[in-house]
């Protein structure tokens, strides 16, 4: 019955976990693009806890690339401080795993 189910080691793969961490980043990066227009141009807003999650997701580079390009919440101490300290444990997390993967 479970001679076709596919194990975490096939899915985790390290082409695969950088793939997902190219698509939350690009996903996040646009997210603060489409936040930024919608603040200039007063309609409604993403909401900051969705912005956090994305970051929290993985999309870190994106969120700090988004943040200062589009010099989007650079004066929020929740993201010019938390956007970095969540980036340096998601670069831990990447670490931990692609060592584990290679064990």
């Amino acid at each position: 019955m479970f001679e076709n189910a596919i194990s975490l080691s096939q899915i985790f793969t390290i082409p695969n976990i950088l793939i997902y961490f190219l698509v939350i980043n690009i996903i996040t990066f646009f997210a603060m693009w489409i936040d930024k227009r919608r603040a200039i141009k007063g309609e409604w807003r993403t909401s900051e806890a969705t912005l956090l999650t994305l970051v929290l997701l993985g999309g870190g580079v994106g969120g700090i690339a988004g943040m200062y390009i589009f010099r989007h919440k650079t004066k929020k101490l929740r993201f010019s401080v938390g956007f970095p300290a969540i980036l340096i444990f998601e670069i831990i997390v990447i670490i931990y795993i692609i060592i584990s993967l290679n064990k």
